[in-house]
C-alpha cells in the first residue's frame, strides 16, 4: 500500500516547486516590461539626435558572447540563444520597424529556420528568389536586414554589395557555432552601410582579379584569410575573401600582387568573430 503521508508530503512539495515557477515566471514579464521601459527612452533620445540605426553588430555579439559564457545548467544554450535573439529583434523592430529578406530559392527550409529562430515572428519576413532580390530590397529600404547563404557559389553576388552607399555583410549566422545547431545554416546578415556600429573581427573583400597562380589560397592562410567565394566573370575571376580584422593596411593587396595579376579590392563588410562552443 502507499504511504498516505508519503504522497501528501510529494504532492506539497510540487505544489511550492510550481509557486516558484509562477514567481520567476512573473518575475521575467515584468523584467521584459521594465526592458520595453528603456526602449522608450532610447526611442526619445534617439529622436532629438535625428535619428540613426537601431542595429549595433558589435555590441550585439558582445552581448551574446558573455550569454553564452556565463549559461550553465540544463537548460540548452540553443534555447537561449534563440530567446535572446528574439527578444533583441523584437526590441530593434520597436525601435525602429524593419524586415528581413531571405533568398529562399528552391523552397528553403532551412533559410525560413534560420530566420525565425534568430528574428521570431514579429519582425516581417519576405521571400526572395535569388540574391539579386535581396540586395536590392535591403537597398531600397533604409532598415531592413538581408539573409544569404554563405556558401552560395551559384554567382559573384557580392559584387552588388562594391558601391559605397549599396548594403554590406554586417555578421555571420549562427553565432554560436556547433556542428548540430539547430538552424546551423551558414548565413551572412546584410544590410546598410553601419560603419560606426560594425564589428570588425573578420572583414571581407571583394576582389576582381585577371588571373592567378597555385599557392593564393595558402598564402591568404598564412595571412589568417580564406577565399570564401569564387565565380567567374567576363572581366576575370571575382572572389570573396576574408581576412582578420587587425590585418595591416596593404598586407592583403601585396598578397594578391604576388599570386594574381590585375586586380580590384573593395571591401564589403564585417562581422564579429563567431563563440564556439566547448
Amino acid at each position: 500500500m502507499s504511504d498516505p503521508t508519503a504522497a501528501s508530503s510529494i504532492a506539497t512539495q510540487l505544489d511550492d516547486l510550481r509557486v516558484e515557477i509562477d514567481r520567476i515566471d512573473a518575475g521575467m514579464h515584468a523584467l521584459l516590461i521594465e526592458r520595453s521601459g528603456i526602449i522608450d527612452q532610447l526611442i526619445s533620445i534617439k529622436a532629438r539626435q535625428g535619428g540613426g540605426s537601431a542595429f549595433r553588430p558589435g555590441r550585439e555579439a558582445e552581448m551574446m558572447r558573455r550569454l553564452a559564457e556565463r549559461h550553465t545548467g540544463r537548460l540548452p544554450l540553443d534555447t537561449v540563444e534563440s530567446i535572446w535573439r528574439v527578444i533583441i529583434s523584437t526590441f530593434t523592430f520597436l525601435q525602429n520597424p524593419y524586415a528581413v529578406h531571405a533568398d529562399m530559392a528552391g523552397g528553403d527550409a532551412a533559410m525560413r529556420d534560420s530566420a525565425r529562430f534568430h528574428f521570431g515572428f514579429t519582425v516581417p519576413l519576405h521571400s526572395h528568389f535569388g540574391t539579386d532580390g535581396v540586395i536590392r530590397a535591403v537597398a531600397a529600404a533604409a532598415g531592413d536586414l538581408g539573409l544569404l547563404r554563405a556558401e552560395n557559389a551559384k554567382s559573384a553576388w557580392w559584387r552588388d554589395l562594391m558601391p559605397p552607399e549599396a548594403p554590406k555583410i554586417i555578421a555571420r549566422l549562427p553565432f554560436v557555432e556547433r556542428p548540430d545547431h539547430p538552424a546551423g545554416i551558414p548565413v551572412f546578415v546584410i544590410a546598410r552601410p553601419v560603419t560606426a556600429a560594425a564589428a570588425r573581427d573578420v572583414v571581407f573583400h571583394a576582389v576582381t582579379l585577371d588571373r592567378w597562380r597555385e599557392g593564393l589560397a595558402e598564402a591568404l592562410a598564412t595571412l589568417g584569410g580564406a577565399i570564401v567565394g569564387h565565380a567567374a566573370e567576363s572581366d576575370g575571376a571575382a572572389l570573396l575573401l576574408s581576412t582578420p580584422g587587425t590585418l595591416p593596411e596593404g598586407r592583403l593587396s601585396a598578397t594578391l600582387a604576388e599570386f594574381a595579376g590585375t586586380t580590384a579590392v573593395t571591401a564589403v563588410g564585417s562581422h564579429a568573430a563567431r563563440f564556439e562552443l566547448a
